[in-house]
């Protein structure tokens, strides 16, 4: 089995110490660093080159907004989960916006973490239904919207419906039956249409556009 490398960026050594345990319990998933702080995170995630950077965002030195496009530009491959207590701001709207695919907050149940973690290895977009409601509000507070630069394919808008109720490209191949490598070819298409950087995003643009109401045809 192939374990998914988590980096945890957390400045509380109680709640990061507690992070750490519950991971340290799954027999998928490894814990290859961790930081204190968006300094620290960064030159951890430039030597561990983790799949998951579990990112708190409220730190000292660099908090979690201003060390997302440095982790980005160090791992790009790792998928950024943010793990904080803040949901009623526009610090969602921004990490979302900086590349981050994932939000969860502290609260979360042990299971929802892990199941969080999972998603946002395989790529697909993990954000609580309450949380795409405030960003797609701090969308319309902030007076930015998504445009196309071109139109969507039926099957392309098809393949945005199912991104948006969490599906990763294995599954909306199988309910599309087409191979996973069209689905890639999609979902890559969508990307530049939307001009968005991730799922993340372009399932926020399906939710703000009521696209998830329609099933594939």
């Amino acid at each position: 089995m192939k374990k998914i490398r988590i980096l945890v960026v957390e400045d509380q050594n109680v709640v990061r110490d507690g992070i750490i345990a519950i991971l340290s319990f799954q027999p998928d998933v490894e814990v290859v660093g961790q930081a204190e702080d968006g300094l620290q995170a960064v030159e951890v995630a430039k030597a561990t080159r983790p799949d998951v950077i579990l990112l708190d965002l409220v730190m000292p030195l660099h908090d979690g907004l201003t060390a997302i496009p440095r982790l980005k530009a160090v791992a790009p491959e790792a998928r950024i989960l943010v793990l904080t207590s803040f949901q009623d701001n526009d610090r969602v709207y921004q990490a979302i916006k900086a590349g981050a695919l994932g939000y969860m907050l502290k609260d979360a149940t042990r299971t929802q973490l892990l199941e969080s973690i999972r998603n946002t290895a395989s790529g697909q977009a993990s954000i609580h239904p309450s949380i795409a409601v405030k960003v797609i509000q701090d969308f319309d507070h902030q007076n930015e919207t998504f445009y196309m630069n071109d139109t969507l394919t039926r099957r392309e808008m098809d393949t945005l419906r199912l991104i948006a109720r969490g599906l990763s490209n294995q599954e909306i191949a199988a309910e599309l039956v087409v191979h996973e490598r069209t689905i890639a070819k999609y979902v890559s298409s969508i990307l530049n249409k939307l001009h968005v950087s991730n799922r993340t995003q372009a399932a926020l643009y399906a939710l703000r556009e009521g696209l998830t109401v329609a099933s594939p045809g």
